[in-house]
């Protein structure tokens, strides 16, 4: 169960990545990365982001990407978020995969 603190932290990171990553991708034309949900440990020492990637084909290599550059990632969310947070939590991302899941089931119950 989510305590009070660990969602607002949440609600604020997801926020903070979300503009990060529209940033980012202004530059790649085609692509949007959005951050669909932050799950925040007890301790608020791990954030785990789970990211949509359009176009799927690109998830792969986008996620391989942003993991490679999670330090400096986090060290953009740590200017960020420095009056609200004393700790900016160490970052995991993975892919969220959902929106392909929903499409899979849409078209299953179609035929």
């Amino acid at each position: 169960m989510e305590t009070t603190r660990q969602s607002k932290i949440s609600r604020l990171l997801q926020k903070e990545l979300s503009e990060i990553f529209l940033a980012e991708t202004r530059k790649m034309p085609g692509t949007l990365v959005s951050v669909s949900v932050v799950r925040v440990s007890p301790d608020l020492s791990v954030a785990k982001a789970y990211l949509s990637i359009f176009p799927s084909e690109k998830a792969a290599e986008i996620l391989e990407s942003v993991r490679n550059n999670a330090k400096s990632i986090r060290y953009d969310l740590a200017a960020r978020v420095r009056f609200q947070l004393r700790k900016t939590p160490e970052l995991m991302f993975f892919l969220d995969d959902s929106l392909d899941y929903i499409e899979n089931i849409d078209s299953l119950l179609n035929k």
